[in-house]
């Protein structure tokens, strides 16, 4: 009961005074009160201005200025996720790369003629029915017929096909009949113009194996990558078949590839190199790999003080359809990359001497949200299959071989095995080609999301290799070096060496200059924020506490009002509906009574001079006038009873 006069007047305070600031009923009002208040002088030159055209003119220029903060505001954004690049040079002693060396030969031909007999008996007479020649004599003796026969039922299944017209027929070359071509035809060599008379188009036709309707037709437009793609298609099917302990005696050993070795002027051997079996380049052997803890390095630059081998290729038991070229591959990589040699590895001749000059990068790239690269690929999806640190192509190759055991129930062979997966066969897989190529097909037209799925490494290294060529060895030199080198390795060899067969190999840092680039933020936040309170100061004299001010007005209050307003409506909508329940006509509550359905009231918030004019009068009470004077006051009092006699008389006359 103590508090209720309180309240009264409290309510009657609400009722009477005006509402401004953060409480005004509507947002024109609010925005009035913040105009007239804030510490920004464009908004308040626009309530206060007189004039329609002087107001008009004050909300041009700051309409512009809140335009230009935000442009500016913008552009230093997109500025602070910029980096910038530095780089460093340092002369010191230098780690030496690892460097992985494979005979173009994956595997000796002699070895591998049990294997490749079939393939080889097709292969020629592929070239007798298309060219119209055979094999002739060959510089190695070797009968093919006398080979044990392999997979016959596979290459009458996937033949060589002759083109005819560029229509739908097409001569097999096992039977010698025609057949129809189904399916799509895709021309492998579309870069290439063929002129030539349309009969020498050559390909092959993959079907799937479910459904013998689906076929695509590949053509080339050289017989020559024609035979070779077709060959490779057959011999990827048989070496998936071999064991890997075969394989690895079927190719070279250290001491048939190595003659001579050298590094930082002392001999080494082959116990400084480390094998790895290469599906598709049979055994390489990495110089330097650092698998026992040791990383070589070196403290002067030049020729002499790198590496020095010379390689023993043996062209003549090289395999004459499966490679077309003579010589070795060498990748120079760091110890913990994967060499890729089908991809980045260069080429080395026979009779010359190479001479690979290098110069040592480190890059680092800065990761999100300066760039799209990843720190060690564990934020990618996708399972590394070589155990070796994260690249690029690393992961577009695991993410292939994903795909390929996901779609074709198998691996392809010429990358690691996933956990559980098998190499394909025709055996196995019957429809693993068809699969392959299709997948393939995708996967160079970006389809099956690994490009968008890997990113680059933002931490790398590379070595900048500058190749020389010499003649090796010397017309005057080539007698005793290629007898002397013989006699070094005769008791293994067994003949007397041709310079054909040797390749003269030396890696080398140019200089000892390692380069180091990387990214640094353009922008650090310090920065940032200063350069948006200049900009804030330059155009709208603003200051932090005016932004906080104006987040407050235009989000909270605004929004507030606006949630006010619905709280309203939808509380009204709720009383007259269950005043339409019970059936009894809507009555307004003494709150509305007095305030004649003012929201301000109903809200419990002081109400604005506006409304305030519209407050009734109380309903009992009568209206307040002013008093009437009292003329009383103005009435002349005399003490005399009686007129005196001569103002009688004045007043008579």
């Amino acid at each position: 009961a103590a508090t209720a006069p309180g309240k009264k007047i409290t309510a009657r305070l609400k009722r009477t005074l005006p509402v401004r600031g953060p409480q005004a009923p509507t947002l024109s009002e609010l925005m009035r009160w913040y105009c007239l208040n804030t510490n920004t002088h464009g908004c308040r030159r626009i309530v206060v201005s007189r004039g329609r055209l002087r107001r008009l003119l004050w909300i041009l220029l700051t309409l512009s200025a809140v335009g230009l903060i935000l442009w500016q505001c913008a552009e230093l954004l997109m500025n602070y996720y910029s980096a910038s690049v530095s780089v460093t040079v340092q002369f010191q002693k230098l780690p030496f790369p690892a460097v992985t060396i494979c005979n173009i030969n994956p595997y000796k031909y002699s070895a591998m003629k049990e294997y490749l007999s079939e393939l080889d008996k097709e292969t020629k007479k592929a070239l007798e029915t298309f060219y119209g020649f055979s094999e002739g004599k060959s510089k190695v003796r070797r009968s093919v017929d006398e080979w044990n026969s392999t997979g016959g039922d596979f290459f009458q299944q996937i033949p060589l096909l002759k083109v005819e017209d560029f229509s739908r027929t097409a001569t097999d070359l096992h039977s010698g009949q025609k057949r129809k071509i189904e399916g799509s035809v895709f021309h492998k060599d579309s870069s290439i113009v063929n002129s030539g008379d349309s009969n020498d188009i050559i390909g092959f036709q993959l079907c799937d194996a479910n459904n013998s309707s689906e076929c695509a037709l590949y053509t080339f437009s050289s017989g020559v990558n024609a035979i070779q793609e077709w060959y490779k298609l057959h011999y990827m099917n048989i070496m998936a078949q071999i064991p890997l302990e075969t394989k690895e005696k079927l190719s070279y050993s250290a001491d048939d590839l190595l003659l001579t070795c050298f590094f930082d002027g002392l001999s080494c051997d082959k116990r400084h190199f480390t094998r790895f079996h290469h599906p598709l380049h049979g055994n390489c052997y990495t110089f330097n790999s650092g698998e026992n803890g040791t990383i070589l390095s070196t403290s002067t630059g030049g020729s002499e003080y790198g590496l020095q081998v010379v390689l023993y290729i043996d062209e003549a038991d090289y395999n004459p359809f499966l490679v077309t070229s003579t010589g070795a591959k060498i990748i120079v990589h760091d110890q913990n990359e994967y060499p890729f040699i089908e991809d980045i590895g260069t080429e080395i001749e026979t009779a010359a001497a190479t001479s690979i000059g290098m110069h040592f990068t480190r890059s680092r790239k800065l990761s999100k949200p300066y760039s799209d690269c990843t720190e060690t690929g564990a934020d990618i999806p996708v399972e590394n299959l070589y155990n070796k640190s994260y690249s690029l192509q690393i992961c577009l190759h695991s993410c292939f071989q994903k795909a390929m055991v996901d779609s074709c129930g198998c691996a392809q062979y010429a990358q690691p095995l996933p956990a559980g997966a098998e190499y394909c066969n025709y055996k196995k897989n019957p429809n693993w080609m068809y699969c392959y190529y299709r997948l393939h097909e995708k996967f160079v037209k970006e389809q099956l999301g690994c490009q968008q799925i890997c990113k680059d490494a933002c931490s790398f290294k590379e070595w900048a290799l500058t190749t020389s060529i010499a003649q090796w060895p010397s017309t005057v030199s080539e007698d005793w070096m290629l007898r002397v080198l013989s006699w070094d390795k005769g008791q293994k060899l067994n003949k007397k060496l041709n310079k054909t067969d040797l390749a003269n190999l030396m890696v080398f840092y140019k200089d000892l200059n390692e380069r180091f680039i990387s990214e640094n933020p353009a922008n650090t936040l310090v920065i940032l924020l200063s350069n948006f309170g200049g900009q804030l100061g330059l155009w709208m004299s603003c200051s932090v506490v005016c932004v906080i001010e104006i987040v407050e007005v235009f989000f909270i209050d605004s929004l507030s009002i606006v949630m006010r307003r619905q709280w309203q409506k939808a509380k009204k909508w709720w009383h007259n509906r269950k005043q339409a329940g019970s059936g009894k006509p809507p009555q307004a509550s003494q709150v509305e009574r007095q305030c004649h359905d003012n929201p301000i009231c109903i809200d419990e918030d002081l109400p604005t001079f506006n409304t305030a004019l519209r407050l009734p009068l109380p309903q009992d009470s009568p209206l307040p006038r002013t008093p009437p004077p009292n003329y009383s006051t103005l009435r002349l009092e005399t003490a005399f009873t009686e007129q005196l006699p001569d103002t009688l008389e004045l007043g008579q006359h």
